[in-house]
């Protein structure tokens, strides 16, 4: 049995590592593909060539395992399978992706030159089709390559944690990954900060908000004092006070050469608050410090991209953030204090564990989009009436963007003018893309979107187990209900004995037996995963139509083709927060 993936933790004012974003894209050229990537037309061969450049990273752990022609009885049984078993039905296609939906001018930049049901059809020649299924290795090696645990020391020096720990995980459905995580303890407040980062049109936005948010939130944080500190620090040339300690897995990198501009930034900004608080008030507001650290640093990915640098890598670099996007939902735990800021459509859900020992969900953001009438709403009356019919049009911004609220995405927040002035002095790789230099339609009184977050305050409670915090690829998939009971029978080892529901399917002898079979491993507290999201994961990409994971299911699915799995499903990042319920009850009790 595979153990979690050992991490790292680092501790400074900012502390890059060794590989940026950049490297994971083509050179030369601009990630901001719209949604799917384009769907490649195999020619009738088994010649390995065809797809060595399209893999899907975690179809790279086990392919120098197979040879050619096993590579072509994967990729036919991928198809095969996907009308034969996956229930009967045609492939998943989220409905919020493509984030992007590209304008009909510019629609063939984007169209596969056949669709995919010819796509699979001419693929699949074959009069009988060879099956293969990754074993259970093979599985958990795809499903744990980027999973991470923390469990926080019962004695930190300052106080005892309410947060037992956390597991996270993520699953890759793009290459490059365009989701992102983080997590990191703030050691000049109480508090830790963990977040999930859903980026879109590629991933340099997700990736420098993931490396740059808690900064700015833990300086927003920082009393008077302390800021006067760090600054004088600076101006003398003294070692910094550590603001926080990450909590990072190897993949989790940062941006080394943005680094210096990154720190730049950031002084400007605790400059500012130094200037504006005189140190009269010792009270932070946790909600308004929230607010001001995702709204200032959506200002600065806009300002660096508008002055360039004279750097070409680093020019090239923040215009990437700024014209790509992310969404992004950050949890702040200090004591029986749980604050959840949201930009976007990723989510926080609440664990409860009810006196019968069942589970409930409680939610604790809201999602930023179409089926939120609020936001709807909100977005109507902040601009003139004669937009009220295009503003959110086919349940999406202009008709193209599906979250409402986002970092970076200046194509919907800068005028028209100031677009046109910033491609046309950018580099070449920048000029050239048709889809920077497209308007979007109806685009009269920017900017539409915004990075505000919307911030939820709860109050810990002993029956409050966990957090999951995640990206919409797991929402898509699963029910909240599904996914707080999956976490808290897997963190408890408790297994009701509920009669089995079929929901209404015809089960068989045999399907019955297997359900029950799967209960009885259940029961035995034996489990292959030892980390709380890899198991959720396991459950979203393999349950099957009656809530089991189904092992071939799940290796269909983990064995797609990097094109075919974007298809199914989206990136899924998920992080698990475990809360310590006697130290809750102790400071609930100390209230009293």
């Amino acid at each position: 049995m595979d153990g979690p993936v050992p991490g790292r933790a680092s501790a400074g004012v900012w502390a890059p590592a060794a590989s940026s974003c950049s490297s994971a894209a083509p050179e030369g050229r601009m990630c901001v593909c719209p949604g799917p990537r384009r769907i490649g037309i195999p020619v009738r061969s088994s010649s390995l060539p065809l797809f060595s450049d399209a893999m899907p990273a975690p179809t790279q752990l086990f392919f120098p395992l197979i040879r050619n022609c096993e590579l072509s009885r994967i990729y036919g049984t991928a198809c095969y399978c996907h009308h034969k078993h996956l229930c009967c039905s045609p492939p998943y296609i989220p409905q919020s992706r493509p984030r992007y939906t590209p304008h009909p001018a510019y629609a063939t930049f984007y169209r596969p030159k056949e669709s995919w049901w010819q796509y699979t059809q001419g693929r699949r020649y074959a009069s009988t089709p060879q099956k293969f299924y990754l074993t259970p290795p093979q599985v958990n090696s795809i499903l744990k390559a980027n999973e991470y645990s923390f469990k926080v020391p019962e004695f930190d020096g300052k106080n005892i944690s309410s947060v037992l720990g956390f597991d996270s995980n993520q699953l890759p459905a793009n290459a490059p990954i365009e989701d992102r995580r983080s997590a990191a303890t703030c050691l000049q407040t109480r508090g830790m900060l963990l977040g999930v980062f859903d980026g879109h049109a590629g991933c340099a936005c997700s990736q420098a908000v993931s490396e740059r948010l808690f900064y700015y939130i833990a300086v927003s944080l920082l009393p008077h004092e302390t800021l006067l500190e760090i600054e004088n620090a600076v101006e003398s040339g003294r070692a910094l006070l550590p603001i926080l300690q990450w909590h990072k897995h190897p993949n989790d990198y940062f941006s080394k050469e943005a680094s210096k501009l990154y720190f730049n930034s950031l002084r400007t900004y605790w400059q500012e608050l130094i200037d504006l608080n005189t140190g009269e008030s010792t009270d932070i507001d946790v909600k308004e410090a929230l607010i001001n650290a995702f709204k200032r640093l959506d200002n600065d990915i806009s300002l660096e991209a508008q002055v360039g640098d004279p750097n070409s890598f680093l020019n090239y670099l923040v215009l990437r953030v700024a014209f790509s996007g992310a969404t992004a939902c950050v949890a702040h735990v200090d004591g029986v204090d749980l604050h959840v800021a949201n930009t976007g459509d990723s989510r926080a859900m609440l664990g409860v564990q009810e006196e019968d020992g069942s589970w409930s969900a409680v939610t604790l953001s809201n999602d930023h989009n179409a089926q939120n009438e609020r936001e709807v709403e909100r977005l109507k009356l902040e601009h003139p009436k004669n937009e009220a019919k295009s503003v959110v049009k086919q349940d999406r911004l202009l008709g193209l963007l599906m979250p409402f609220r986002a970092f970076g995405d200046v194509k919907f927040k800068w005028s028209i003018d100031l677009q046109k002035r910033v491609i046309e002095s950018g580099p070449d790789q920048l000029n050239d893309n048709e889809y920077t230099k497209f308007i979007p339609p109806n685009y009269y009184t920017p900017p539409y979107l915004t990075a505000e977050p919307e911030v939820t305050y709860h109050r810990l409670r002993p029956q409050d187990k966990f957090l999951v915090l995640a990206t919409d690829g797991l929402w898509e998939t699963m029910h909240r209900q599904d996914v707080v009971r999956i976490v808290g029978e897997y963190l408890t080892g408790m297994h009701h004995q509920q009669p089995i529901a079929v929901g209404g399917y015809k089960v068989t002898l045999g399907q019955m037996h297997g359900l029950l079979t799967e209960r009885r491993a259940k029961m035995s507290s034996v489990f292959e995963d030892q980390n709380a999201a890899t198991h959720l994961i396991r459950h979203a990409v393999g349950n099957n139509e009656f809530g089991a994971v189904d092992h071939e299911r799940l290796s269909k699915m983990l064995s797609l083709p990097e094109e075919l799995a974007r298809m199914y499903r989206d990136d899924i990042t998920i992080i698990v927060v475990q809360f310590n319920s006697h130290v809750v009850g102790a400071y609930q009790n100390q209230e009293q």
